[in-house]
């Protein structure tokens, strides 16, 4: 193995680090150039430390931490160091110079990823007790019964209940929490010195988020691991990280210990990062470009009714024998025009199928649904699709949700041909510009690809097309829950400015209740189909009666280390209550 073979603390990794990274350089090949996507990174990990590596899409967060590993593709060329010394301190490695089986022993055995999308690692057809005891024959675990009984502890240590039975489970019959804990058993089984744990909590509940960090608390504290986690989630750095690393366009700009990036930040950058965080409290204030405040020029509780439910219910049929299960549970609420409606929960609460159901995408099974005064119980397509036209859904990923094929301009222009109120898309393409320059993204983004736009811009676009037929009622399900906090403070400024100017009432879905309080006028807590709590935003973050609102507003980390500490503290007393 190419181990430097020296004796504690004469290597180049300091005798309290874990590794250290040394001028460290990435560029890619592309048909149009290279593209450097790290440049001259320094930076060390100490043992038994969580360090957080924060930026935005595309300062190279991920590419650092796959380089630890040796996980880049084959158009990338690197250069530099990184120097990862053995968890016993006995031996010291130069990780860029490790091929074969000794980059294999080196993976699992002294440094293990965590990946954003556990659904990409678990294999479908495997059990997850297989897909864990994988890991072990790798590395010279043969004994079947010595693989189980490895797999059923690592499963009770990160908290899958009633492991001896799960083990024997697959990847499908477990919860998106659980198979993000069941990952982390997979990094932990062979007991790692340094856990890479990219986008750990990013898709996730807030409640499960909290969840997860636990984990990683846990694999500091009781496994005496060294954790990297890569997030553009303040709250969950200030949650969990020790040391913070900053990164911008490829470089290092700011790295320090958690309270002096948060209450003495150096470079500007990490100042704008810091402003764009949403809190709580938080009221969102956008300005004209004159310096006036955009308002509503009326009362919002003045304006009529656009959407009202009454026992509204929606089932979906089982299938192969299985019972049919209630998502939606006799709810009752409305929406007038020019109101933001926040509906936030848990994933499974029934909040996409609600909005899913004003929009005449999910039938209702039981109850009434009128929208813009139509009566959704029994609706026939022929009489509601005049109604499409005023109805605008912003959905979670716009990426899945444009067509690939078509170029922004064309997937703009979409709603306006179907609807006819364009012939073509030549007919259409001035209208298009002025959608875009609306949405703030310049003319000659038309004629690219979504692709060739970044997860920002395509959320831009995705706004621009479901507001091209000026809708009476927006549905936003999920809009800004993938995107970075500096570009998701834009595009929720521009959502506030459009509503103000155009006036559609809108029901806006998310797990973000930060995100919730900037925009709302009231906000709707959804859990197992029922609507727990219900009133003005302020009552309901400031003064939540209902439990499980409570522990929602307790799960969700706040930008400040030390008020985190004692909001954790909180929601571990809520949870011990239980």
């Amino acid at each position: 193995m190419t181990i430097a073979q020296t004796a504690p603390g004469k290597g180049v990794v300091d005798d309290g680090d874990l590794a250290a990274i040394r001028d460290l350089s990435v560029s890619f090949v592309t048909d149009a150039g290279p593209i450097k996507a790290v440049d001259k990174v320094n930076l060390t990990i100490p043992r038994r430390s969580i360090v957080g590596i924060v930026g935005e899409s595309g300062s190279g967060k991920s590419v650092t931490a796959r380089s630890i590993l040796k996980l880049l593709p084959e158009t990338a060329t690197t250069s530099g160091a990184i120097y990862l010394k053995s968890r016993d301190r006995s031996s010291e490695m130069d990780v860029l110079s490790l091929s074969g089986e000794d980059l294999r022993r080196m993976r699992g055995e002294e440094a293990a990823m965590v990946f954003q999308e556990p659904n990409s690692v678990l294999n479908p057809v495997y059990t997850i007790g297989w897909q864990i005891a994988e890991g072990l024959r790798a590395h010279g675990i043969t004994d079947k019964n010595e693989q189980r009984a490895k797999s059923i502890d690592i499963l009770k240590k990160v908290g899958i209940p009633d492991a001896e039975t799960r083990i024997d489970y697959y990847p499908h019959q477990f919860s998106g929490g659980q198979k993000q804990r069941i990952v982390i058993a997979m990094a932990l089984v062979l007991n790692a010195g340094l856990i890479l744990a990219d986008e750990p909590t990013t898709a996730l509940d807030v409640t499960v988020q909290a969840e997860i960090l636990d984990l990683l608390r846990m694999a500091r504290d009781e496994f005496d691991a060294s954790v990297l986690i890569i997030t553009h989630n303040m709250g969950v750095i200030a949650d969990v990280a020790d040391n913070v690393i900053v990164m911008y366009r490829g470089h290092v700009v700011e790295q320090g210990d958690v309270e002096q990036i948060f209450y003495t930040p150096q470079h500007d950058y990490t100042k704008r990062l810091l402003a764009a965080v949403p809190r709580i409290g938080q009221k969102l204030v956008v300005r004209g470009d004159d310096g006036q405040i955009v308002e509503r020029s009326q009362d919002w509780r003045t304006q009529p009714v656009a959407v009202k439910a009454k026992g509204l219910e929606i089932t979906y049929p089982g299938h192969l024998m299985q019972p049919d299960f209630k998502a939606v549970k006799g709810i009752d609420f409305e929406i007038h025009r020019s109101e933001v409606l926040g509906l936030v929960g848990e994933s499974g609460s029934g909040k996409s199928t609600t909005g899913r159901a004003i929009a005449g995408l999910q039938r209702i099974s039981g109850g009434s649904l009128n929208v813009l005064g139509m009566e959704m119980n029994g609706f026939k397509e022929r009489e509601f699709k005049p109604k499409r036209a005023d109805i605008g859904f912003v959905f979670q990923d716009p990426g899945s949700s444009f067509n690939p094929l078509m170029t922004i301009a064309q997937n703009v222009a979409e709603p306006l041909l179907v609807h006819r109120k364009y012939d073509s898309l030549a007919a259409a393409r001035k209208y298009v510009e002025e959608l875009l320059e609306m949405v703030q993204l310049p003319k000659a983004y038309m004629d690219r690809f979504p692709h060739e736009l970044s997860g920002g811009q395509r959320q831009r676009a995705s706004l621009a097309r479901a507001l091209a037929l000026k809708p009476s009622l927006l549905i936003a399900d999920e809009p800004t829950s993938a995107l970075d906090v500096s570009v998701q403070a834009k595009v929720l400024e521009l959502f506030k400015r459009l509503q103000v100017e155009i006036g559609f009432a809108c029901l806006f879905i998310t797990h973000d209740l930060a995100v919730v309080d900037m925009l709302a006028d009231r906000i709707m807590v959804m859990h197992q189909g029922e609507i727990v709590e219900h009133g003005d935003a302020d009552q309901i973050l400031g003064s939540p009666k209902n439990p499980y609102t409570k522990k929602l507003l307790a799960s969700l980390p706040i930008p400040d280390p030390r008020e985190q500490r004692k909001h954790r503290a909180h929601l571990h007393e809520l949870l011990a209550a239980e």
